[in-house]
């Protein structure tokens, strides 16, 4: 059993490749605690299928930022956009560095594919297994470091802080029930999005959004809650539990999306909002609980290749897609809204960062392109660590172990119900302001 120090220099909450990689670029000379609420792998980066994006040459620069921005619906913050599109060759040429293996064409070269919304091929992969490839890479060379501790079973219930900073954690081992208060220099939000606070999602079940309902109980600011992007197309099942996702990446090499006469009725590569929406319009026109997939426009041998996890996972559900067509639904997937974080990570609060999908810092606007979340994710929690490394200094202890003293530990006596209502408040303020959102758009 691993027995947590009082203080870390950084405390990271996720082990998502955001959490990861801000770990990984954190000084070596600093200790940093990463902790997750269960087994390390349970974060949507292992999940992520498609792959990630990278400006293949310079004079894609301007159509790949012109794709994200339409994908968002202009309400991308375009500094965020341009970092993040800049920095995109850089993040691929570190995770190279760490042995993640892309594919490659026959000369060497990365091998692109394409999805929705894009232009033109510009998305790095590695099968079907794209996030896996990456986050299991990452994961390995973070434990080779002798100046990272990564610890699962653990759940941050709170933040400790007084208004003007914040001093670290309060966090709960699932284990045997033990309440830390933990302090660090600085801390680091990346605990993923709130798909487990949705009936129907493509997330694992425990990311319900607790960081943006602590947050806002401690009046620092989160943008866009309402902002949920919804994918096109999982496996339609009647079983409960997290929903399967067929990539895009699927549709970007030639499926089509077919109605219940087996009828093409969409063009598969616009935005995933706008595909949604025509899958939605089908489905209701048709009277169906799904439409059908074809996968058989493309090659086998391509199949084979590029999507063997799909492949396999359809024919465990009883669906061979060399023969026939799939069932497929929207459902939950990402968010886009989040706790406001500029472009080095930073909330409003001092010494508090916020990276990937728990944050906002306008990257995607009100919805992201395909295959940019990997690059997102990763782009900014490296910043956030430089940030970290240029401006270091410790925390007063004086001030900390004053806002340790300050905390009400009944709030934490039972911590299944505290994270309940976490849940609720975050579906609350969702529903809060999409009903707002919805008010002004008919003013």
């Amino acid at each position: 059993m691993i027995k947590l120090e009082k203080r870390y220099d950084v405390i990271i909450v996720g082990t998502g490749v955001a959490g990861l990689n801000c770990a990984l670029n954190v000084s070596p000379e600093k200790s940093v605690l990463v902790i997750c609420k269960e087994s390390p792998d349970k974060s949507d980066s292992y999940l992520a299928q498609g792959g990630i994006c990278r400006l293949p040459e310079q004079d894609d620069y301007q159509c790949y930022f012109n794709d994200t921005m339409r994908a968002g619906h202009y309400e991308n913050n375009p500094a965020a956009v341009d970092a993040m599109i800049r920095g995109s060759q850089e993040v691929i040429d570190d995770l190279i560095g760490y042995g993640v293996d892309f594919a490659r064409n026959g000369d060497g070269s990365l091998a692109y594919t394409k999805e929705g919304g894009h232009s033109r091929p510009r998305i790095c992969f590695h099968e079907d297994t794209t996030g896996r490839e990456i986050t299991t890479h990452l994961m390995s060379a973070a434990r080779s470091r002798r100046n990272i501790l990564i610890v699962p079973y653990i759940t941050m219930l709170d933040i400790i802080c007084d208004g003007s900073a914040c001093y670290g954690i309060v966090a709960r081992d699932g284990k045997n029930g033990r309440l830390y208060r933990l302090f660090a220099d600085y801390t680091v939000l990346a605990s993923g999005g709130v798909g487990g606070a949705f009936e129907n999602s493509t997330n694992f079940r425990i990311l319900t959004g607790d960081a943006l309902a602590i947050c806002m109980r401690h009046g620092i600011p989160v943008d866009h809650i309402n902002y949920i992007q919804i994918h096109p197309t999982t496996l339609y099942t009647k079983k409960k539990g997290r929903r399967f996702l067929i990539s895009e990446s699927v549709r970007g090499e030639g499926a089509v999306l077919l109605d219940k006469n087996f009828k093409r009725f969409t063009d598969e590569l616009q935005p995933r909002d706008i595909v949604t929406a025509a899958i939605r319009d089908r489905m209701t026109k048709d009277g169906t609980d799904f439409v059908w997939l074809d996968m058989r426009p493309i090659p086998r041998e391509e199949i084979m290749n590029h999507f063997p996890g799909i492949v396999q996972h359809c024919l465990n559900e009883g669906y061979d897609v060399f023969r026939e067509c799939i069932p497929v639904v929207p459902a939950q997937h990402y968010f886009m809204g989040g706790i406001r974080s500029d472009t080095k990570g930073a909330t409003t609060m001092p010494r508090l960062y916020a990276v990937g999908e728990t944050c906002c810092n306008g990257v995607h606007g009100k919805n992201r392109l395909a295959s940019n979340s990997l690059l997102e994710s990763l782009l900014f929690a490296k910043r956030a660590a430089q940030d970290i490394n240029s401006g270091y200094s410790p925390i007063d202890m004086s001030a900390a172990t004053a806002a340790e003293a300050a905390l009400d530990l009944s709030k934490y006596s039972n911590p299944t119900r505290l994270l309940n209502e976490y849940r609720a408040e975050v579906r609350a303020e969702i529903a809060r302001c999409a009903a707002a959102e919805s008010k002004d758009g008919a003013n």
